[in-house]
C-alpha cells in the first residue's frame, strides 16, 4: 500500500468525507482499479449515537464499529488512500478540481465525490446536546423501536411535528408534542391530536435533565417538568462544507445538494452521497447511496476513455 501520507497529489477521484457514504464509494472504485484519495477529519454528525440500527447485518452495532470495519476493509484495496484532514476549499482546474487542506495540502482529481454530511443546529436548551444522537433522536426508523411503549416527546411544530407524530404513534400511546411556542396546526391536525390522546404543550423549554445522555426530565420555563424516555426533535441543519456550494452545485430549498437519481450534482465530474443529499438520513442510505455515487464516477471514466 502506498505512503498514508499520499506518494503523489494525483488522484482518478478525491472523495471528502470518509464515513459510510464515503467508504462505501471508495469501495466500488477502488474494486474498478481508480486512483482514489478519502480526505476526513473525523467528526461523522453520529459521533454520539451509542447503537446504529435498520441495517441489515448491523443492527445494534455502534456506528463507529461500523466505519472502522469499513475503514479496514476498503484500504485492502491497494489503489484507496486515506488521510485525516479537513478540506477546506476547492476549485476547478483545466483537468478536473484541486482540493486544499487545513494542512495546506493540495490535491487534484479528475472527479470529485462530495460525502461530507451536515451539521445539525442545536436549540440553546441546556442539555440538549449532551442528550442528541442517545435520547434526543431525529428518526423512528433508526431509533423507534427502542423507544416502543414508552413516555416520548417530540419537539416540533407545525408539519414537521405532524408527520413525526404520525409515525410514532404506531410506536407509543404516550406521545406528547412539545411546541416550545406558540403552536401551529391546522384544525383537523389538532382534532387528529385529540383522538389520538396526544397533547400539546406551548410552554417553553428551559433544561433537559439527562443521565449520560440519556433523558430523564423536560424542564419547562416555568418551573414545571415532565418525565421522559425518549425525544424526537427536528433540527434545521447546515451542509457541513461549503466546498460543493462554492463550486457551483445546486443547494435545494430544503438545504440538500441537489443530485439526480445517480448522485450527479449539477456541476459534471462533481456527486453527492449521503446525508448532504438526501432527507433519508441513515447509515443504509448513506451505504447505499455511496456505492451508486462510485459505480456512477467508474462509468463516466468508462464512457471517456473506453
Amino acid at each position: 500500500m502506498k505512503n498514508s501520507m499520499t506518494d503523489n497529489m494525483n488522484f482518478d477521484v478525491i472523495i471528502i468525507g470518509g464515513s459510510y457514504a464515503g467508504l462505501s464509494a471508495a469501495m466500488a472504485l477502488g474494486r474498478s482499479l481508480r486512483e482514489v484519495l478519502i480526505i476526513d477529519s473525523g467528526l461523522p454528525c453520529n459521533r454520539q449515537t451509542p447503537h446504529s440500527h435498520n441495517f441489515i447485518t448491523q443492527d445494534g452495532v455502534a456506528p463507529s464499529a461500523i466505519a472502522t470495519e469499513a475503514k479496514a476493509q476498503v484500504l485492502k484495496y491497494e489503489t484507496v488512500q486515506f488521510v485525516n484532514d479537513l478540506a477546506v476549499s476547492g476549485e476547478k482546474v483545466e483537468n478536473g478540481f484541486v482540493i486544499a487542506t487545513q494542512s495546506d495540502r493540495k490535491y487534484q482529481a479528475k472527479k470529485l465525490i462530495f460525502a461530507t454530511g451536515v451539521s445539525d443546529t442545536m436549540p440553546e436548551i441546556k442539555g440538549f446536546a449532551a442528550c442528541w444522537g442517545i435520547s434526543m433522536v431525529h428518526c423512528p426508523y433508526c431509533h423507534g423501536y427502542e423507544f416502543r411503549n414508552q413516555k416520548t416527546g417530540i419537539i416540533a411544530n407545525g408539519e414537521r411535528a405532524f408527520h413525526l407524530a404520525s409515525l410514532v404513534s404506531n410506536l407509543t400511546d404516550q406521545l406528547t408534542i412539545l411546541t416550545s411556542g406558540k403552536a401551529d396546526f391546522e384544525p383537523d391536525q389538532i382534532e387528529k391530536f385529540k383522538s389520538r390522546n396526544i397533547e400539546v404543550i406551548e410552554t417553553e423549554i428551559s433544561e433537559i435533565i439527562h443521565n449520560e445522555g440519556y433523558v430523564k426530565h423536560v424542564v419547562f420555563e416555568n418551573g414545571d417538568k415532565m418525565p421522559f424516555d425518549g425525544v424526537y426533535a427536528a433540527l434545521p441543519f447546515t451542509q457541513h462544507s461549503d466546498i460543493p456550494a462554492s463550486l457551483g452545485c445546486t443547494i435545494t430549498e430544503s438545504g440538500f445538494i441537489e443530485v439526480d437519481g445517480f448522485q450527479k450534482t449539477t456541476v459534471d465530474g462533481v456527486f453527492a452521497s449521503g446525508d448532504n443529499s438526501s432527507m433519508m438520513r441513515s447509515v443504509a442510505t448513506a451505504v447505499y447511496s455511496g456505492n451508486v455515487a462510485g459505480a456512477m464516477v467508474n462509468k463516466e471514466f468508462v464512457e471517456e476513455q473506453f
